[in-house]
């Protein structure tokens, strides 16, 4: 008995080689070990920033962020060896009020200089020239209280106000520049402002293409501050 019962208990050569087998297939099926990858962190951007503050005509209302023309101005600097970085700090529909009130966001920033394009709304809705002036005066010299560089626009307006109103308007740039000692772009829509070609149906905000031009010609203009500007590093 006892010699049948190890009989039956032994297991067969096919047996055996069932089990080796199944063990095999099971260890084929494993996962492979995955390899442990690092990923470098992306580097700091060094850059110095220019802080491209207004209304609609900055925020590049209509078009894609890379059509408005701080970011085609970001190309032309580099195209120039200027490396600095061109922040959009443009707000559709916002008035020197709106942009006064939005000066301390804009500090906490820490941008190395802003070029300030500001007022347009105001002579759509025939907000008085004084009121404009005081803003942004009071714009300027909050960045300049903080030893930030500002670059002004000038502004044109419809003549639908009236020739007093309209030329008190345009005057208001250049006597801000004048009293502040900032740099001046004379009309920021120079060879744009009012050519259906290069402006959206509205007539009021450029194309693409009008931004081009827009940047051509501020172009030289920044370029020439900017390498004037003391070195400094971006957050500093």
């Amino acid at each position: 008995m006892a010699g049948k019962e190890l009989e039956v208990l032994a297991p067969s050569t096919s047996l055996r080689r069932f089990c080796l087998l199944a063990v095999a297939l099971l260890c084929s099926c494993s996962p492979a070990p995955t390899a442990v990858t690092t990923t470098s962190p992306a580097p700091e951007d060094t850059r110095r920033v220019l802080f491209a503050m207004g209304d609609s005509l900055t925020e590049g209302y209509g078009l894609p962020q890379d059509e408005a023309y701080p970011a085609k101005l970001e190309v032309y600097l580099k195209s120039q060896g200027l490396d600095w970085r061109v922040e959009n700090s443009g707000l559709s529909g916002e008035t020197s009020s709106g942009a006064k009130s939005r000066v301390a966001w804009v500090l906490k920033l820490k941008p190395q200089a802003v070029l300030l394009e500001i007022g347009g709304n105001d002579g759509l809705r025939g907000i008085d020239p004084k009121v404009t002036k005081e803003n942004i005066t009071a714009i300027v010299q909050a960045f300049q209280a903080e030893g930030i560089p500002v670059m002004l626009a000038g502004m044109k307006t419809l003549s639908n106000l009236g020739e007093d109103y309209t030329k008190a308007f345009e005057e208001l740039y250049p006597a801000v520049a004048k009293e502040r000692n900032v740099p001046l772009i004379p009309f920021f829509l120079e060879g744009v402002g009012g050519d259906p070609k290069l402006n959206q149906d509205d007539r009021i905000h450029p194309t693409a293409e009008g931004y081009q031009i827009v940047v051509s010609n501020i172009g030289p203009i920044v370029v020439k501050w900017l390498k004037e500007l003391p070195s400094t590093k971006a957050g500093e």
